[in-house]
């Protein structure tokens, strides 16, 4: 199951910094580990992380406990998990923002995830889609273009939160699109639920918190926001 996990930036473990060392010299583990998640329940932080804390719990013989501890564009989660002692026992479970957006975004942070934890496993490579509600009438990126220019002042996409990728990617979309459409940031996966109820237009949204709404029709996928198609979604323009 864990070849499904492709090296990328997208989902990674980290743990507290020193703690490699310690359970190298071992009998490492003795007791359940604990594994923070960054964001909400239902997200695709959260669906990876409790993926690799089963495997996890099979292969060690010890409990791996998924924990979330979301807000913050996920800052809550990484300080918790920065003051933990650094003994291997607690893993942040994160996605690039935390690591390195959050850094370059905040003027001031409480820990600095660069030099306070340390990388321990790259988890998926996970590509951005851009999909809206069946009952907006656009069918591709230039359609939804033509509509944000049309409907400037009525035109909202949504975010799993200021300063993720979700957020950064529609920014830069009315940046290089030339049209204004406004930032309506939520606590994760709640994000999706306004989106599906068409409460507002559009979304980046990663593959794998959408996939299933996709194929069902719920919703329509316009383009991933990659540099190559995904063999998930063929059909689909980057």
């Amino acid at each position: 199951m864990l070849q499904f996990f492709r090296p990328a930036a997208a989902g990674m473990l980290l743990c507290c910094a020193a703690a490699t060392a310690f359970a190298q010299t071992s009998n490492f583990p003795t007791k359940p580990i604990r594994m923070v998640v960054a964001f909400t329940a239902g997200g695709t932080t959260d669906i990876l992380a409790r993926e690799v804390a089963a495997e996890m719990s099979q292969t060690l013989g010890q409990s791996v406990v998924v924990e979330n501890r979301p807000g913050a564009g996920g800052n809550i989660g990484t300080e918790m998990v920065s003051r933990t002692e650094p003994d291997g026992y607690t893993l942040l479970a994160t996605s690039v923002g935390p690591i390195a957006i959050n850094p370059s975004l905040y003027s001031k942070l409480k820990v600095n995830p660069l030099t306070e934890l340390t990388p321990v496993a790259p988890m998926a490579d996970v590509p951005n889609v851009l999909v809206v509600p069946p009952t907006l009438p656009v069918k591709s990126v230039k359609d939804l273009v033509a509509y944000a220019k049309a409907h400037p002042n009525s035109t909202n996409f949504s975010s799993t939160g200021v300063g993720t990728a979700a957020h950064l990617s529609g920014v830069l979309f009315n940046e290089r699109a030339g049209v204004q459409t406004t930032h309506v940031p939520y606590k994760g996966a709640d994000a999706l639920n306004d989106l599906l109820a068409g409460r507002v237009q559009f979304m980046f949204a990663t593959l794998p918190s959408v996939i299933s709404h996709i194929r069902s029709g719920t919703l329509r996928a316009l383009a991933v926001a990659s540099p190559q198609r995904t063999g998930t979604l063929p059909d689909v323009p980057t």
